[in-house]
């Protein structure tokens, strides 16, 4: 990159290793593979999920254009990415705003919001879409959501595939008022945080289930002038990228961060995180050992060598990894805001059509 987020420091002990500008997709470091930051203006509906605008000028099916501030993806009637394959690691949705469609070679289907946390192992393979459909006709249809890769080792990346979800209401949240009264809001998405209530399961084979995995997914919003301790992380060797993304600037530690950037930290020390601006700051936390083994990746698939890329690629042609039970590439599930799951086996589960706010 040509220039780095400006980090200036008032003291010899300094808490940020490096900081890296915020682009489209996010810098990871092991065990993460990928972090992708959606945040689109979807327009009102045309009562067919999809925008009620002209899609001229758009290459749909690999539409990234954020033309008019949102994208069609691979989605050539509904914004999104219909059916793909995965091999080899894991996908963690975290949804901000808006709903998404998912449907999957397993069976699965599921539409999630509004703080809701998807976590799909897909192990030895699976094939799933991701819709965004635009419910609302008569008001703007605003997506945003984490899309994070999660690796696993390699005498994991061929077991079941596992689908999961973490439902907003659900997930532990520790909210700390510092002397001045003043808010920090942490959600545990993963890994424990002392203060919190126990953080929900990962799948049973995730590397985050595995506690030598250290690994933690949180988020963060600090009122303006609130002060928070963000504590060190368990294992020695962990490694903590601190993305910080809304608000006007942050001191870490003894380091002023004026910028959107992300930084990756010292995580063996207690930091004390100052939100220095005059508004609202949210920050995303992934912390982890490293896997620490040899990665080869061929677009969804994520292996250890290009022999069992080959072998991926030779698997998915031959079998589909099951196949695809669904009528179409870009499953839509009805006009209702529901929230719901259904897992394989057909086992239903329903949510409150509105998440309660705080995601």
């Amino acid at each position: 990159m040509s220039s780095s987020p400006t980090v200036s420091s008032s003291a010899a002990s300094l808490p940020v290793v490096q900081a890296q500008a915020l682009g489209p997709l996010w810098p990871t470091m092991d065990p993460f593979l990928f972090c992708a930051h959606h945040d689109d203006a979807y327009p009102a509906g045309n009562g067919a999920f999809a925008p009620a605008v002209s899609l001229e000028g758009r290459q749909i099916g690999s539409d990234f254009s954020r033309k008019d501030g949102w994208s069609m993806y691979h989605g050539d009637t509904v914004p999104g990415f219909p059916g793909h394959p995965h091999r080899g690691f894991e996908t963690v949705t975290l949804v901000r705003k808006g709903l998404i469609d998912h449907s999957d070679s397993l069976g699965a289907a599921a539409r999630f919001g509004g703080g809701d946390v998807q976590w799909v192992t897909a192990g030895k393979g699976i094939v799933h879409s991701e819709m965004f459909p635009l419910l609302n006709a008569t008001e703007p249809n605003p997506l945003e959501l984490f899309q994070i890769w999660l690796n696993l080792p390699a005498k994991n990346k061929m077991v079941e595939p596992h689908f999961t979800m973490l439902w907003n209401e659900r997930i532990p949240r520790l909210v700390h008022n510092d002397d001045a009264g003043r808010a920090t809001t942490v959600t545990v998405v993963a890994g424990a945080l002392p203060g919190a209530p126990a953080p929900l399961s990962p799948p049973p084979e995730s590397w985050a289930s595995q506690p030598e995995g250290d690994v933690a997914i949180w988020t963060l919003r600090m009122d303006p002038g609130a002060q928070w301790t963000l504590p060190a992380a368990r294992g020695q060797g962990t490694r903590r990228m601190l993305y910080f993304f809304v608000g006007d600037s942050l001191r870490v530690g003894p380091q002023d961060v004026g910028q959107h950037a992300a930084l990756e930290l010292l995580a063996g020390q207690d930091w004390l995180l100052t939100n220095t601006g005059a508004t609202p700051l949210e920050c995303l936390l992934l912390q982890g050992q490293p896997i620490a083994e040899p990665v080869a990746q061929y677009g969804p698939f994520v292996m250890n060598t290009q022999a069992e890329i080959m072998q991926a690629m030779n698997d998915y042609r031959r079998t589909q990894f099951g196949g695809w039970p669904w009528p179409d590439q870009d499953p839509v599930h009805g006009t209702e805001a529901r929230r719901f799951a259904r897992y394989p086996g057909q086992t239903e589960e329903e949510r409150p059509a509105e998440a309660p706010v705080g995601a």
